[in-house]
């Protein structure tokens, strides 16, 4: 009995041991890499990378992407428990190592605060003023699952700041199906998770599969992950720790209101990509954006859940890297 207690006592030592060690990597992870400004929204904070950074074309008319044939830079639009670093993700998924991006941490994640009324249609005016910030005329918009709204709003109110929109797995509107029961259910269940740290890290390491079928990814695309999107998939859990970071964004997503019928007025060249067995942001989704926005296309995959991004890597970057630079 005795060694039972003292074996315990040293698992749980170790466990407490390397929970403190990954929160530690984490912190140092995001600290201090992103840049944080002053702004009328409260703090506001985004990491830039690729394209000209750095390069000779830097200061040049290329700069704000408005030169005739060039590519804008690309605002990437992070989903719930994201951050500026799960923005640095879809662009090491999605984009070239020549293609510029900005990456801002939405309301409530990480360096950003969370003004009075946070919501998509603030958020995409805190947008425009961070571009105005980096003398930035236009960008192309691609925004992943709860970062879908924002995006939307963006290209509603601000058509002639916006090349292209793509939205991946992303919320549009409300979906009057038993389905969305389950969806919501796997919603609240990722807001308790996001509100401690400690939870969120031990459910992923222990839980791994259970915790994708909450992100809305069956245990059958779990299975079928290769060695390669594993280790993406690793990088898409890191990139939403620590969860103590972020959950004031998360709970502003968590109440955040759909755009729907509102779309209809969107006039960009918008690109949707969606997996028919996605459980969390449902596949009602991108039927709805696709018959609502004008001239939308729909790119679909019969399964990926809500992982298709990783899932079906290579067609996707192709797909978006294809409709940012013909627009």
């Amino acid at each position: 009995m005795a060694g039972v207690v003292v074996g315990g006592v040293a698992a749980s030592v170790a466990i407490a041991a390397s929970f403190r060690a990954t929160l530690k990597a984490d912190l140092a992870r995001v600290s201090g890499r992103g840049v944080v400004l002053p702004s009328p929204f409260g703090p506001l904070e985004y990491l830039e990378g690729g394209g000209l950074e750095g390069s000779d074309l830097e200061g040049s008319d290329l700069e704000g992407g408005d030169l005739e044939g060039g590519q804008p830079p690309v605002l990437l639009v992070h989903g719930a428990g994201g951050g500026f670093d799960m923005g640095e993700l879809m662009a090491q998924v999605l984009l070239g190592e020549d293609d510029r991006w900005i990456a801002p941490s939405r309301f409530g994640y990480l360096g950003s605060g969370v003004p009075e009324g946070a919501g998509p249609a603030l958020q995409a005016h805190a947008f425009v003023w961070l571009l105005d910030e980096l003398e930035i005329d236009r960008v192309a918009v691609v925004a992943l699952s709860a970062g879908g709204p924002s995006g939307l709003h963006f290209a509603l109110q601000y058509p002639d700041r916006i090349s292209s929109l793509t939205l991946l797995s992303a919320g549009v509107t409300r979906v009057t199906d038993e389905v969305q029961d389950d969806a919501d259910w796997k919603g609240r269940a990722l807001v308790r998770l996001f509100s401690r740290d400690f939870p969120y890290w031990v459910f992923t390491k222990l839980f791994e599969r259970q915790f994708l079928g909450i992100m809305g990814a069956d245990a059958e695309v779990v299975r079928a992950l290769s060695s390669e999107q594993r280790r993406w998939v690793a990088r898409l859990i890191e990139s939403m720790r620590p969860v103590s970071l972020r959950t004031p964004g998360v709970l502003v997503d968590h109440h955040q209101p759909l755009p729907g019928e509102a779309i209809s007025g969107i006039r960009t060249p918008t690109l949707i990509v969606h997996a028919e067995d996605d459980g969390l942001q449902l596949f009602e989704n991108a039927r709805f954006a696709e018959a609502t926005i004008p001239g939308a296309r729909l790119l679909r995959f019969p399964s990926g859940g809500h992982l298709v991004m990783i899932t079906e890597e290579a067609i996707i970057r192709d797909q978006v890297r294809e409709h940012i630079r013909s627009r």
